[in-house]
């Protein structure tokens, strides 16, 4: 979903500072490291666009060129790199997750194109070639998305845990009409102005957002922090209203944890880069609480929109003692990603909350949690985002985000269409009363009495 914390294949350089198997950990990052790093190397050394993709570029500067006399005449016009929507193109043809029609991937670009109106003559030399790479994505799935320079550093900013912006998780609802907020930060601009989860952003400083990919929102969402903005909020069927608030650096503290009685608390709200080793380090401090008398946990991944999947993996390996934890395929090979053994709370009982908002990498952890019989699942069918998506950097700090593979749960099933809880609990949001971690402790309580 991320969403505004999409799924990523990103590696960590930073050591674990855990306070468990720390050799596991290291050795897991250094796996996925690798794997990252040969997807860069790919990208670095891939050989020139092949035939296809320059037709398709010389097509493509040919629609270019009416474009521009259309909007700034003869004179003036820039040469735009149509060269970059080659690389896009070539890498869109060999690495999707499943064979393209290049043809379709043509006519997704011009037409685009054609659509597209320049906001002014000072647009940069390559707002056309964005436009056309833009369509092209889009003909794909919801997920593959090009990044400029400034929205592929918010990304890897966040994903570190820490950017400029409001502080508001969202997502593209498939019926369209705004952005749906998931949820506002605790402590944060969007929270301080009042926005709530399922508001919907319809306009920011005046502009629809009809039209833009997820990528594109974040990008009009951030900015320098102090800079203000203003969103157009649709709240059910209340009139809209408008809110202006200040951007602020956002800290990403994406675990927080508290005692229910003698069982523990964990709200995990995404996985970026330490959330593995911050669920750690809340056990520990949970335990030191309660010593000896840890009676289970609750690991609430509602509206968890995702992130890593290293980090979902570790996460999960934090508490599965062997076996498959997930598999990626795509069109060039399968991968298993697999328990190396241990159980930092030595078989205590789990219990984990899903909701529609949960998705990706959050699912991923769900699936290999009830598929290992290893926690029960309490809450609404989860979002169904069953696919990975690899950053590939496209040079003058771009990046390409695609879809390259779709993810299985351990049993095999995919997670398109949601994982469905053990326990069904629909979400409450009229009252203050918390149905869900309600019925976790009640489980929990049944479990630990066995």
């Amino acid at each position: 979903m991320n969403l505004f914390l999409a799924s990523v294949l990103l590696a960590r350089n930073t050591c674990p500072n855990g306070m468990r198997n720390d050799m596991k950990i290291n050795w897991l990052r250094y796996v996925f490291s690798i794997v990252f790093l040969i997807t860069l190397s790919a990208c670095a050394l891939a050989p020139a666009p092949g035939p296809e993709a320059r037709a398709a570029a010389d097509q493509l500067a040919a629609d270019i060129d009416r474009k521009q006399r259309q909007h700034v005449g003869t004179a003036n016009r820039a040469q735009p790199d149509v060269k970059l929507f080659a690389r896009v193109f070539e890498r869109v043809k060999a690495e999707y997750v499943r064979p393209v029609d290049e043809d379709m991937l043509i006519a997704a670009a011009s037409h685009a194109l054609a659509d597209a109106t320049p906001p002014n003559d000072l647009i940069s030399d390559d707002w056309y070639v964005e436009q056309a790479i833009n369509g092209m994505l889009a003909s794909l799935d919801p997920y593959s998305t090009y990044l400029p320079r400034d929205e592929y550093e918010a990304m890897q900013d966040s994903m570190r845990g820490e950017f400029g912006g409001l502080g508001i998780q969202i997502t593209l609802p498939d019926q369209g009409d705004g952005v749906l907020i998931i949820m506002p930060l605790a402590g944060t601009p969007a929270a301080a102005a009042g926005l709530m989860a399922n508001d919907r952003i319809t306009h920011v400083d005046g502009d629809s957002l009809d039209g833009y990919n997820l990528g594109q929102v974040v990008r009009r969402l951030r900015g320098p922090v102090g800079s203000r903005v203003v969103l157009t909020i649709r709240r059910g069927t209340e009139k809209i209203f408008d809110v202006e608030m200040a951007r602020a650096v956002i800290h990403l503290d994406v675990v927080k944890w508290r005692l229910e009685g003698d069982f523990g608390y964990l709200n995990v709200a995404g996985f970026s880069e330490d959330t593995s080793d911050q669920i750690e380090e809340a056990i520990g401090k949970i335990r030191s609480h309660l010593g000896g008398r840890l009676a289970g946990l609750v690991i609430d991944l509602r509206d968890n929109p995702g992130g890593l999947l290293v980090e979902s993996v570790a996460a999960s390996d934090a508490f599965i003692e062997s076996g498959d934890i997930v598999v990626t395929k795509g069109r060039h090979r399968t991968q298993r990603y697999r328990a190396t053994g241990g159980d930092i709370v030595a078989g205590l009982p789990i219990a984990v909350l899903i909701n529609r908002n949960s998705a990706s990498a959050a699912e991923i952890f769900a699936a290999a949690m009830k598929d290992h019989n290893r926690a029960l699942l309490i809450g609404t069918r989860s979002f169904g985002k069953g696919t990975v998506q690899t950053v590939m950097p496209m040079g003058r700090g771009t990046a390409l985000k695609l879809t390259t593979a779709a993810y299985y749960s351990p049993s095999g099933k995919s997670v398109d269409g949601g994982i469905v809880p053990d326990i069904m609990v629909e979400d409450d949001r009229e009252t203050d009363v918390d149905e869900g971690l309600q019925r976790a402790i009640a489980e929990l309580n049944r479990l630990a009495a066995l």
